[in-house]
């Protein structure tokens, strides 16, 4: 697998890569009864909320959901259980001596590493074990009730979803109005864009032919009529996170599916990880180039993105 030098950045994962991971755990987890909860710390990156593990357990996980870059779980007891992965955060759905086969009809063979880091173990009615690891102890969860999550402190500001009929170029259009920053610190805004981050961000770009450094005013025109680039945004946007997602997203760092597979949506970048290579756009000679914006890095190629 081809190495990214990612100049010392932490990784968050991101939509395509929470997306897949509440795929996994959504078939060990809907319709199952929490029968257990083993809570190995009082906190990760925040303290879990009161009775935590009393309040999960016995309440049947009713369906599962993601919000931006976090999982919902809607439980029977009338909460949701909040979940962020952090930075190192990792979910394994272990299902012991079931022999529970997935989607290729491969029985899970498990080889895990650092258990000392295994902090929460979910025991399902099913006979699946959801353990819950994270080394760096970025992750955390909560317990909201259902009635409030939309106007709860990890949503309240959360922009729309990219992947939902309501985004749109004249929302884009709208957002970009307000602005005066550059498209890549604008698609990186959470309270524009839920679940972007900088991988994507770039690659986004990269496809759509527009500068990382460009003004959000070209997504507008002067009577508030969304532009041709707008139009041009959205459609790459939605294209590039269906790609990812049906590549099972991005495997840098400690990113893993729940049964433990990477994802090779990496293998495609065109921009991210790769200065001083070719630019891989038809008939381009350029050469991508990096540079730091909001203190993240950018990837871009300064001869096909304008």
């Amino acid at each position: 697998m081809r190495k990214y030098k990612v100049y010392g950045e932490s990784r968050l994962p991101e939509l395509p890569e929470v997306e897949t991971i509440r795929c996994g755990l959504a078939v060990a987890m809907e319709g199952a009864t929490f029968i257990a909860v083993d809570q190995r710390r009082e906190d990760l990156r925040f303290r879990f909320p009161r009775n935590f593990s009393e309040r999960i357990t016995g309440s049947k996980l009713l369906i599962l959901k993601r919000r931006a870059k976090y999982l919902c779980g809607y439980l029977s007891s009338g909460e949701v259980l909040v979940m962020h992965l952090g930075m190192s955060g990792r979910f394994t759905v272990d299902w012991g001596n079931n022999n529970k086969k997935d989607s290729t009809n491969q029985i899970f063979k498990l080889s895990r590493q650092n258990v000392a880091h295994d902090h929460i173990t979910f025991f399902m009615s099913n006979g699946a074990n959801i353990i819950y690891n994270d080394p760096r102890r970025f992750g955390f969860m909560d317990l909201v009730p259902a009635t409030k999550l939309i106007t709860c402190k990890h949503f309240l500001d959360i922009g729309i979803e990219p992947l939902s009929e309501s985004f749109n170029a004249d929302y884009l259009a709208k957002c970009a109005s307000k602005r005066r920053v550059n498209l890549k610190i604008f698609l990186l805004d959470q309270r524009v864009i839920a679940g972007l981050g900088n991988i994507y961000a770039c690659e986004i770009l990269h496809r759509a032919g527009f500068s990382p450094r460009r003004q959000t005013s070209s997504l507008v025109r002067a009577n508030g009529i969304p532009s041709v680039r707008a139009t041009r945004l959205i459609s790459t946007i939605q294209d590039v996170l269906t790609e990812a997602i049906s590549a099972g997203g991005s495997t840098i760092g400690d990113y893993a599916a729940v049964d433990g597979r990477s994802g090779y949506f990496q293998n495609r970048f065109r921009v991210y990880g790769r200065k001083d290579e070719a630019c891989t756009t038809n008939g381009c000679t350029g050469t991508i180039r990096r540079i730091v914006q909001g203190g993240r890095s950018t990837f871009f190629c300064g001869h096909c993105q304008h």
